[in-house]
């Protein structure tokens, strides 16, 4: 399988690439980054205007990345695996309507583990239906986007069982808690790669939920379990829940 990797000369793009290398079956037939100062047949400082023959685009750039590389999917028809945060609606709008053309894959967080612990998350959240719910995301401290596409992405699974709850992004000044609320709260230190704590909170108990990432290889595999399972697919837009759930029929 040939992959076309998007935002190739950053933390994540250089990790992917080392994965990437340990896979005989695998390769990066085209590498695209801002930062490259020349192009030649395989680095591009932004998407290329011919085809250069990858089956798969993964993109670990930017998320306003997401307009060239749609148009560039679209135009060769080839499925792309989008593994960005902090999206804006338009660019949401976007990986929605690319899924209409080619599969997309679009999750805010490529760990299998926290497929695992949305749905944990997710299932406590039902069985505590009274439960005060709080999220604390842990990340370095060149982070951009706050809270974590995966902080939100765990806060929307549980309003899914939880449908009266709203969101509180941090906490500050004196006022009661709201019944109702999921406080969600960003830390952001170091070099930290991700943490992810549920905490369910009753009269009597309280449960914790929680996921850390030790490297960020964890999501280059994920990157990659993603790339081979959405090869063959129809179009539409897939999701790790989406792999996860498959993986268990």
């Amino acid at each position: 399988m040939k992959i076309l990797l998007s935002g190739a000369l950053g933390k994540m793009g250089r990790v992917i690439t080392a994965e990437i290398e340990k896979h005989q079956s695998l390769s990066v037939c085209a590498f695209v980054d801002v930062g490259y100062e020349s192009t030649d047949t395989a680095h591009f400082d932004k998407m290329p205007k011919e085809n250069v023959g990858a089956d798969i685009i993964v993109d670990f750039s930017h998320h306003s990345a997401i307009f060239d590389i749609a148009e560039y999917a679209k135009k060769f028809s080839i499925p792309a695996v989008i593994c960005t945060t902090g999206q804006t609606e338009s660019e949401i709008e976007c990986i929605k309507e690319l899924s209409k053309e080619v599969p997309v894959f679009f999750s805010a967080n490529m760990s299998m583990g926290i497929a695992l612990t949305v749905e944990l998350a997710k299932k406590s959240a039902a069985l505590f239906p009274d439960a005060d719910i709080e999220i604390i995301e842990k990340h370095h401290s060149a982070k951009l986007d706050s809270p974590s596409g995966t902080a939100l992405m765990l806060a929307q699974a549980i309003k899914s069982v939880r449908e009266n709850l709203t969101l509180m992004l941090g906490r500050n000044g004196r006022r009661v808690r709201e019944k109702n609320e999921v406080g969600i709260h960003a830390i952001r230190a170091g070099s930290i790669v991700g943490e992810h704590e549920v905490i369910l909170a009753t009269e009597h108990e309280i449960i914790t939920v929680s996921h850390a990432a030790m490297s960020r290889s964890v999501f280059a595999d994920g990157a990659i379990n993603a790339s081979k399972w959405l090869i063959g697919k129809e179009r539409g837009l897939y999701t790790m829940q989406s792999l996860v759930n498959d993986r268990k029929d």
